[in-house]
């Protein structure tokens, strides 16, 4: 009912009727269902201009799929994501996201519902020329390369209120070479075997690589890693 509200243009309607079942959802604690609903609601802010609601509901929606193993809702969130990039001018991480969620969908298989087509490749266009061929495609190469856990941890980056600080991150500075290809790797999801395997290094090695790493930088889990790496350009 809120989609079909919003595309008949009431979007106060739409509004009060996401906020009903928002309020229920919440109540019944039904969180996969409350995440999909932050999503529509996302949907009705953007088309209200209202980009800092729209940031703000779907991290809320972004957090509680991560919390509940990703899925579909995942997709869902990353399709909305890119569409509030788009709206807010920042093509060059619209046309990433879009490329994740592209990758996501071609890896389960799952086809482009005929409807969305038309828009969707219409706000590529727009997001390729206002980059041109080179930045365009990069933007999409990095995208494609993320596994589903960073390019969550990519949207929430994105949703997270303020501007980001990429140059500021502590202690970057001053890892090594060998360190910043750890951290790459850790936020492309590689396991420690999978990054002793692919460096030639025991997987003690990689255990001491990791703690220097997260005394220089302070990050202690493999998702502040991510975050780093993403934070950084490292992937």
């Amino acid at each position: 009912m809120t989609g079909l509200l919003a595309e008949a243009g009431d979007l106060a309607a739409a509004e009060t009727t996401c906020a009903r079942g928002l309020a229920r959802c919440r109540e019944a604690d039904d969180l996969w269902t409350l995440s999909e609903l932050l999503n529509f609601m996302a949907e009705v802010d953007l088309r209200a201009g209202r980009p800092q609601d729209a940031a703000a509901h779907l991290r809320e929606a972004l957090q509680i799929v991560t919390r509940m193993g990703g899925g579909w809702e995942l997709l869902n969130g990353l399709y909305a994501c890119a569409w509030l990039c788009a709206a807010t001018m920042r093509h060059a991480e619209a046309l990433t996201v879009w490329a994740a969620h592209a990758a996501m969908r071609q890896h389960s298989g799952l086809a482009w519902p005929p409807e969305e087509a038309a828009p969707l490749q219409e706000a590529l266009r727009t997001a390729r020329q206002a980059l041109g061929p080179a930045r365009a495609r990069a933007a999409e190469q990095r995208g494609a390369a993320m596994n589903p856990d960073t390019a969550a941890e990519y949207a929430l980056m994105l949703t997270t209120p303020g501007p980001q600080q990429p140059d500021t991150t502590p202690g970057v500075g001053k890892l090594s070479a060998r360190e910043r290809e750890l951290v790459a790797l850790v936020a492309q999801g590689r396991t420690d075997a999978q990054i002793a395997a692919q460096l030639y290094i025991s997987v003690r090695t990689v255990h001491t690589h990791l703690n220097r790493i997260r005394d220089k930088t302070g990050c202690r889990r493999r998702a502040d890693l991510t975050r780093l790496a993403l934070q950084t350009g490292l992937i």
